[in-house]
């Protein structure tokens, strides 16, 4: 088969043919089906998770220690590939992201389904640092690489199809710990595949090679002492300890960015930030995360806890917004480079999320199924307009010297992002929750049974809800309607999370005139590849 210029290089130092770009990309879209599949199915079971585990004050962490360990390690192996090759990388974040799939499965409390849940972010950030720089590796023009990142949209789209709907039925009929055994098969497939075909390129030659593991620590210290504030801050107010806490979190950052300042091969290079189009499109994919996980994560809970819809139903609900985003990818490079244009497109996407967020605050019991799956079209259209255009439009004005870590640092971002949007809107949702229930209740007998209800999972779990409606019956009340009052809190609750994830929506439209005009180029640039 006659080789493409555009497609990279293979081991021995030939063009790669289409046919082992095809088997290298299919490789990689295994790897992102198997990052797509999880964070599809823990949302839909993360309420039954929770009611299991008892441990609601968790709820967010599930996410967020995630979020923050892949943070940490997505700009570090992003580093880490331009300098040795991402293929290596790439292999031990599928085995080690495989091996903490397993040990979530196996968790018996909440804690340590947080802690598995952290490990699992490092495989995950390990993946996304490397394994989505890996395309414009192999395909330097911006064009051809549209056009092959139709495999990678198939490859999310079916994984996001399935996701859901998978994660409920498994959720209702297998237990939840099978959603997180699904990674184990679409992992060992992405490994062969990956292993096989895929070539070790690297951007960066040089023998003296420098991490910045300090500024790697203090990411870690600023960020978890951030996560910990805004966790904690609304239940205990600005008392000592929040304040010694938000003081440290501004030091650490302070410090950050003197140091990264000075830092010969910084982790997080300044100059970067500096640059007025990279600067917005780091914006951008910040509001992106913020939006894009709150919708995931809290969705769930306002369909099963507040509509009191069985995990299936809510999964295949959530699945038109998940598919719609690989629709909005393919819909949008059959677009792009044929519009003068291309910043349009982030407008029509945040245009999108901002009228999903507002269907989503609309949304009751009664709402119509199809109104329900309208809105999720919506929302999914928008995150597949603005996601791909955010990582290309950054791999353009970086420059192939920096194109692994200006990739890896827009997934940072939008990570950082997602972890500010779940634990800010998840505490915004336990407050009004909590707050809405005392309300509902005054005037009752003061009794343990309170804390029962002021915790969301009497909502989700069927045996906690049966015990209480007999602890009710026995004290001659109407649990049915303290149900209701507890339901009635929580779709409020989960309506005031969303309406500041439409805000942030509404300020990324706003924010989309700070990018410059975007033009997507044509190079044909050979990377050469480095031995095994």
């Amino acid at each position: 088969m006659a080789p493409i210029a555009a497609t990279g290089a293979t081991d021995s130092g030939r063009v790669l043919s289409v046919r082992q770009s095809l088997l290298a990309m299919v490789g990689l879209c295994f790897v992102t089906m198997m990052v797509a599949i999880d964070q599809t199915v823990v949302g839909t079971a993360l309420p039954t998770i929770v009611a299991e585990l008892n441990g609601f004050e968790l709820y967010a962490w599930v996410a967020t220690s995630y979020l923050l360990t892949s943070v940490i390690t997505v700009p570090i192996f992003g580093r880490l590939g331009d300098y040795y090759g991402r293929k290596r990388f790439v292999m031990a974040s599928i085995v080690l992201f495989s091996a903490a799939s397993a040990l979530c499965g196996m968790s018996n409390s909440m804690l340590q389904l947080v802690l598995a849940r952290a490990l699992q972010g490092i495989g995950g950030g390990m993946l996304v640092g490397t394994a989505f720089a890996c395309i414009p590796d192999l395909f330097p023009d911006s064009h051809v690489r549209l056009r092959w990142q139709v495999l990678f949209s198939a490859a999310f789209g079916i994984a996001n199809a399935i996701g859901p709907s998978l994660g409920g039925f498994l959720t209702q009929y297998a237990g939840w710990r099978s959603v997180f055994y699904v990674n184990l098969p679409v992992g060992l497939l992405s490994l062969w595949f990956v292993w096989r075909y895929l070539p070790l390129i690297r951007q960066i030659q040089t023998s003296h090679i420098r991490l910045d593991w300090q500024g790697a620590l203090l990411v870690a210290l600023g960020l978890g002492s951030l996560q910990l504030l805004v966790e904690f801050l609304p239940g205990q107010g600005f008392n000592l300890s929040m304040m010694w806490l938000c003081l440290f979190s501004v030091i650490t950052f302070v410090a950050l960015f003197y140091w990264e300042r000075r830092c010969p091969e910084p982790l997080l290079p300044i100059e970067m930030f500096r640059n007025k189009s990279l600067a917005a499109l780091f914006c951008l994919s910040l509001f992106a995360g913020f939006t894009m996980f709150a919708i995931l994560f809290y969705l769930p809970l306002l369909l099963q806890g507040g509509f009191g819809l069985t995990p299936q139903k809510a999964g295949v609900l959530i699945t038109p917004l998940v598919v719609c985003i690989t629709v909005g990818s393919i819909t949008n490079s059959r677009i792009i480079t044929r519009i003068p244009n291309p910043n349009a497109m982030l407008y029509a996407g945040f245009a999108l999320m901002a009228m999903c967020c507002l269907g989503i605050i609309a949304m009751h019991q009664a709402t119509a199924t199809w109104i329900i799956v309208v809105y999720m079209v919506l929302g999914g259209l928008g995150l597949g307009f603005v996601m791909p255009n955010l990582t290309v439009f950054a791999q353009e004005t970086a420059g192939r010297s920096h194109l692994g870590i200006a990739t890896a640092l827009l997934q940072s971002v939008r990570m950082i992002g997602g972890m500010l949007g779940t634990a800010i809107v998840g505490t915004l949702v336990t407050h009004y929750y909590i707050s809405g229930v005392r309300q509902a209740t005054q005037g009752q007998p003061s009794a343990a049974w309170l804390k029962t209800l002021e915790d969301p999972q009497v909502l989700v779990n069927d045996v906690v809800q049966n015990g209480f409606l007999t602890h009710m019956h026995a004290l001659s009340l109407d649990g049915g309607v303290l149900l209701e009052a507890a339901r009635v809190s929580l779709v409020d609750a989960v309506h005031s999370g969303v309406m500041l994830a439409l805000v942030v929506t509404l300020v990324a439209f706003v924010w989309v005139r700070r990018v410059p005009p975007i033009k997507l180029s044509r190079s044909v640039k050979v990377n050469v590849p480095v031995g095994e």
